[in-house]
């Protein structure tokens, strides 16, 4: 009896283990409210009914669809989307494949505020071969440029006159939406300072780039990923800005979606005054020549420049993504810009013997350029089967750019104890730039499994660059103005680069890694064509120079990016440790390779150096990301090594202006090594909703070794920045914003440059439900954004300061229609990169 009532309970046990073990497949649509439009990527969340832990769950598809599969038993079921309201099924009994049928969920407006104020954090995302920083609603840009905005994203910094920089290394390469492009201004990073900063969805800096990046810029990446609105319907804004000194701009923000297709725009006009200046005050030292003492022509020279800048651009995106089928989907893209710029300075010169003014003039030059460049673009995507991960994509590109500069420049004395001085050459420059660059890439991307992905594709940018440069002087006898043989020139230059890379990534466990290779081939092509024989150029430039090269460079660039997660699967916090290794370089072009001087003076060039040969560098990179509730930190040492590195270095020409000045030239050059180290840290805290903190600390040391002419340029040099910034939500729904920015004391062989410190305030007030923003904002507070060096040489002492831009007073104006209900994007290719999805591990 006891055996046969064991043998019974043993078979009811066994039957409700497998009853309960049962899978079933619970199934629905979830759509708005309403206008029955689908929510794509809406969450479906099966929880236990006695401590509410979420047992399993699942996402709607482009149709709002989901299909979930649970075991047998009871839940409650929650379904939400971001801003609407949770649709709940409790103590849902689930015995048997059931259709929920449609899950009609309608907006949450008490929610809406809040989720615009998590809208306006800049979040951080680490992955496995870079962090993406969200730009939020940064109050202290409003109204201003992509290089206003990148001077707030962490390891970042953008000096006085528009140099970027990646943890204070300028070699940095920039992208727009994963590839080089025309709105990056052709490798000039000036013409950021022309796009307006709301145009910014994210930046990705990427300090250690997989094999999918170009090998280009040992520092990294810097890839911004313009917005592309995902609204349904007709939608966008209006941005109306006004600021002291003239600052006058209107941005439009227009877009058009359906189900099918997606019709995008962003136009603007700017019209901006920007005045600077800038002082140089050399000392010139006694010279030895056949055991002879020599002292100068003038001992002390002193330039103070004065610059008025007026700029008026216009700026046109727009653009079309067609969804041919629910796997594929092509994207149209044309970029337009066209700046006419004026541009006046006066530059007075005071020249002194033991104290005493000896000469004093001034120098009046008027310029003006105008800048005509267009970019189409071209991509397609395909994804395969069922797997959305499994992607092919192909992308053309064509960008052409046309830039016409002319400047007059005149002299007269003002004191001088000639009798009868000569006067100076009135000389005028012009200088013509024809851009254009194709550009072909291929990617494709094959999942192995649930956590691996092999990915391989090709690169090919085909660039040329025609320099066409005159200067005419007067000649003084018959008051006609003839070409300078020794400068005039005509540069033509060519990069070819093609590149095939692959690389695996696969994660088991907590671990993940990321390894790939990359195979480049470089062309540098140049001819320069000039009046001058070899000889006279020689003599001219003081170096023999190549004038018609062709230079041909074949290398591997070899990456591994490892991610380990630290955290357990039920600590609130998130924690991971990354390690990333990779090959860089840096390649010589444009200015840098072209001998022919160009003048910021009479008495100062800039001279390019054709037999420059590009660096390469070896970098090793350190993270540790740690995020609670309300902090995130993430925090990273790093190394690098570059051999045949650039330096610019002064030296005198040995040549002298006709009233007797020395000439100064600086020109780059190939000095050996470069090592480099630092550590950065990054802190973002929210410990209320109307407080927001965020800061960052970035130390760096680098040294360089080796020898220019017989002059030993090696030097070490310590330098860090840091930033802070608040934002405060006061009474009446009033954002105040606080930036500061202090970077400080710096080093190169020549040159010791003092900190720099600057504040930026910002408060904004939402108006008309949240449709309308009203924005005032200071750049500069303290008008201390100035960069003082001072640079010596064995001939010479130079005090230099300039301020590329005064403080700014803007009040902005932005209105938005019809921003409401997003539509994600099923095809995934526009912006980002191929394959990232897989691998976006957060934190």
């Amino acid at each position: 009896m006891k055996i046969t009532s064991y043998l019974l309970l043993f078979l009811l046990f066994t039957y409700n283990q497998s009853f309960a073990q049962k899978e079933v497949k619970v199934q629905g649509a979830v759509l708005e409210e309403d206008s029955n439009i689908p929510l794509e990527y809406a969450t479906v969340t099966f929880k236990t009914t006695t401590d509410n832990k979420v047992v399993t769950g699942g996402i709607t598809d482009s149709k709002g669809m989901f299909s979930v599969d649970v075991h047998v038993g009871t839940y409650n079921i929650y379904v939400e989307y971001i801003s609407y309201k949770t649709k709940e099924y409790l103590n849902k009994i689930i015995d048997k494949s059931i259709n929920l049928g449609t899950v009609n969920i309608a907006l949450d407006v008490d929610t809406l505020n809040e989720v615009t104020v998590v809208a306006e954090t800049t979040t951080v995302e680490i992955k496995l071969d870079k962090k993406v920083y969200n730009i939020g609603k940064d109050l202290t840009t409003a109204g201003g440029t992509v290089s206003d905005a990148l001077n707030n994203v962490p390891s970042v910094s953008v000096d006085i006159e528009g140099a970027i920089s990646l943890r204070g290394n300028e070699n940095v390469r920039i992208l727009i939406n994963g590839k080089p492009s025309a709105l990056a201004g052709f490798g000039d990073t000036n013409v950021l300072s022309q796009l307006p900063a709301d145009a910014i969805e994210r930046v990705e800096v990427i300090t250690s780039p997989s094999a999918r990046y170009d090998a280009e810029g040992t520092a990294g990446i810097l890839n911004i990923i313009l917005r592309q609105k995902e609204t349904l319907g007709f939608n966008g804004s209006f941005n109306l800005t006004m600021g002291n000194p003239d600052n006058l701009g209107l941005n439009a923000s227009l877009n058009y979606r359906t189900e099918n297709f997606n019709v995008f725009s962003n136009l603007g006009w700017r019209y901006f005054d920007a005045p600077g200046t800038r002082l140089n005050d050399v000392t010139y030292f006694d010279t030895t020549i056949d055991g002879q003492i020599v002292e100068p022509e003038y001992r002390r020279i002193r330039e103070d420049r004065t610059i008025e800048r007026l700029n008026r651009n216009y700026n046109a995106n727009v653009g079309i993504e067609y969804f041919l089928t629910e796997k594929s989907s092509i994207t149209a893209g044309l970029f337009y810009r066209f700046g006419s710029d004026a541009d006046i300075s006066l530059n007075g010169s005071e020249r002194f013997n033991n104290g005493n003014i000896i000469e004093e003039t001034l120098r009046r030059e008027k310029e003006t350029e105008k800048d005509n460049s267009y970019q189409f673009s071209l991509n397609y995507v395909k994804r395969f089967g069922d797997d959305s991960d499994h992607i092919l994509t192909a992308d053309f590109q064509f960008e052409n750019g046309d830039e016409e500069g002319f400047t007059f420049l005149n002299e007269d004395y003002l004191v001088t104890n000639q009798i009868d001085p000569e006067p100076f050459q009135i000389e005028q420059e012009f200088a013509i730039e024809d851009q254009k660059e194709y550009l072909l890439q291929a990617d494709y991307v094959l999942p192995l499994g649930e956590n691996s992905r092999f990915e391989a594709g090709y690169r090919g940018t085909f660039k040329n660059q025609v320099t066409d440069y005159r200067l005419e002087q007067e000649n003084i006898a018959t008051g006609n103005l003839v070409v300078n043989d020794t400068i005039t020139n005509v540069f033509d230059y060519d990069e070819n680069v093609n590149a095939l890379y692959s690389q695996y990534g696969t994660k088991f466990g907590k671990f993940s890694f990321l390894l790939g290779l990359r195979l480049e081939h470089t062309q540098l092509k140049g001819k320069i064509d000039s009046r001058l024989t070899d000889e006279e150029l020689v003599e001219a430039f003081g170096f023999p120079i190549q004038t018609d090269f062709d230079n041909n460079y074949l290398g591997l660039f070899p990456t591994l990016n490892l991610i380990y997660e630290l955290g357990s699967d039920d600590s609130d916090s998130e924690e991971s440790i990354t390690l990333g290794y990779n090959r860089r370089i840096n390649r010589p072009r444009g200015r840098f390779v072209n001998p022919f001087p160009t003048r910021s003076s009479r008495t100062n060039i800039f001279q390019g150096n054709p037999n420059l040969q590009p660096a390469f560098a070896s970098a090793f990179d350190l993270g540790y990301l740690k995020r609670w509730d309300k902090l995130t930190l993430t925090t990273s040492v790093y190394y690098q090594y570059e051999t045949q590195s650039f330096e610019r270095v002064e030296e005198n020409t040995g040549q002298q202006t006709t009233d007797g000045i020395d000439i100064i030239r600086t020109i780059p050059v190939n000095l050996s090594t470069n090592a480099r180290t630092g550590a950065e840290l990054d802190l973002l805290y929210n410990p209320k909703k109307w407080l927001r903190l965020n800061t960052s600390f970035n130390f760096f040391q680098f040294e360089t070794d080796g020898e220019f002419n017989g002059i030993n340029y090696s030097t070490k040099n310590t330098s860090w920045f840091a930033r802070f910034s608040s934002k405060i939500t006061l009474p009446g729904k009033i954002d105040w914003q606080t930036n500061a920015f202090y970077r400080g004391a710096r080093q190169d062989a020549q040159s010791d440059t003092d900190g720099l410190f600057s504040i930026n305030l910002a408060m904004s007030k939402e108006l008309i439900e949240n449709k309308l923003t009203v924005s005032l904002n200071v750049r500069d507070l303290l008008n201390s954004r100035k960069r003082q060096s001072t640079t010596t040489t064995d001939l010479f002492s130079r005090y230099s300061e300039s301020q590329w831009r005064q403080r700014q007073v803007n009040l902005s104006v932005i209105y938005r229609f019809n921003q409401m209900l997003k539509k994600r994007d099923r095809s995934g290719g526009r912006g980002g990169n191929v394959g990232d999805d897989d691998f976006d591990f957060e934190g």
